[in-house]
């Protein structure tokens, strides 16, 4: 019984799971498929060709009258190591009987070929049959290997093209977006700087005219844009250096209060001007594996974000606390602010960002802190996450590897070294 040969195209729908054929244009007029096939069956002077790759739904079989899909598992899955079969091969005949439920040809001649890459892997097979009776030559069978393994030279290096192009149009996408991420904090950076400008110039020429109050409020100006400007400077600094790879990552194992610690000193005389109290809930016994430095980094700006969105009337409440779960240590800064929507949360990582929301004391920031948080985060091993709802206040979870002992460390490096 014959099976049902398809037209490629409409009638074979699963092409998208069939890599290796479009690679070689099976859906094009330059159907590389058809044209090797066709000159394997003029070489040998058969009836029909089949190819199959393996983990592809179809095989092409060609013949005089074209090319057809057939949809098949693989027609020689024993066929692994061996080069090539042919009529002195043990299992032949099991190779026939496979050939045979194409339904081409009722006594066929048959010669199949391994398809090897150059590291050796079998990615397919193809086969030539007719009903002819004389056995096919080495030197017939030579050729068939030698046109083949042009074939499969041919798809290496169109799997490294089609390699290299994503590569490189991921690298364009990468580069759009920082392109557009530093044009965004240029374009940030000029009105704080149009203000230090115009508010000093008033300081250099109308001094005389300016009571004291004016000069203050002036100086107040200044000194608040300096900070945040400069705050933001270092951000991006940090980031550039964090994505270049020239931050030195020196993980160790210490307790994690010390750095909730430092932060809370740093921050507390901000969050005491705002009315807010600020809470460091951290147990002593907790410790991570990570760096410090990094660490003491991400409470800081998380700390400091949250204090900038937390209610002034005296209510306000931010909250540095961390536990051992299953996963790490699991160090949690909770606030009660003005918390954030959907789309807000869904932006918040991405350098991307382009609106700057305004604090309860009317503070201003790009959210490059974030940015930076999740990037120190990933090279600790780690993981944030974020939960809040609009009017009911934010809170951040970071994830940190738990600390381990000096000989569970050296029994892990041991392995490292003998993996390696």
């Amino acid at each position: 019984m014959n099976i049902q040969l398809l037209e490629i195209g409409s009638e074979t729908e699963q092409l998208s799971a069939c890599r290796l054929s479009l690679l070689l244009g099976i859906t094009s007029p330059q159907n590389q498929i058809s044209s090797f096939l066709k000159l394997a069956r003029q070489l040998l002077a058969v009836d029909y060709a089949v190819l199959q790759f393996y983990n592809e739904p179809y095989a092409w079989v060609s013949m005089q009258s074209g090319l057809k899909a057939y949809a098949s598992s693989p027609l020689f899955p024993s066929l692994v190591r061996q080069a090539y079969i042919d009529e002195r091969h043990p299992d032949y005949s099991i190779f026939l009987t496979a050939i045979s439920t194409l339904g081409l040809v009722s006594q066929p001649r048959l010669v199949v070929l391994n398809l090897q890459n150059s590291e050796g892997d079998s990615v397919g097979h193809v086969a030539l049959f007719d009903h002819q009776t004389q056995a096919f030559t080495q030197d017939q069978i030579q050729m068939l290997q030698e046109l083949f393994a042009s074939l499969m030279k041919h798809i290496e290096l169109k799997i490294d093209h089609a390699e290299l192009k994503e590569m490189y149009e991921q690298q364009s996408a990468l580069n759009f977006s920082k392109t557009k991420f530093f044009q965004i904090i240029a374009h940030d950076l000029r009105a704080p700087f149009h203000g230090l400008l115009g508010f000093s110039e008033v300081l250099a020429q109308e001094r005389s005219s300016l009571d004291e109050d004016s000069i203050q409020n002036i100086a107040d100006y200044l000194h608040d844009t300096t900070q945040s400007t400069y705050s933001l400077l270092e951000s991006l600094l940090n980031w550039a250096m964090a994505e270049g790879g020239r931050f030195v990552f020196h993980p160790i194992n210490f307790q994690l209060k010390q750095a909730s610690k430092i932060v809370f000193d740093v921050l507390n005389g901000l969050a005491v001007k705002k009315k807010i109290q600020l809470i460091n809930a951290v147990p002593e016994e907790i410790k991570v594996f990570a760096d410090i430095n990094m660490v003491t980094s991400v409470i800081q700006n998380l700390v400091s974000n949250a204090l900038k969105f937390t209610h002034m009337d005296g209510s306000g409440v931010v909250k540095i606390s961390a536990e051992v779960t299953s996963k790490g240590v699991e160090i949690a800064i909770q606030d009660t602010g003005l918390g954030m929507t959907s789309q807000q949360i869904e932006q918040l990582f991405q350098p991307r960002l382009t609106v700057s929301f305004k604090g309860t004391d009317g503070e201003k920031g790009m959210g490059l802190g974030l940015v930076l948080c999740k990037r120190f985060v990933e090279i600790n091993q780690g993981e944030i996450q974020v939960q809040s709802k609009e009017g009911e206040g934010t809170l951040f979870k970071v994830t940190l590897p738990r600390a381990e002992s000096y000989l569970a460390l050296s029994q892990n490096q041991k392995k490292k070294e003998t993996s390696s």
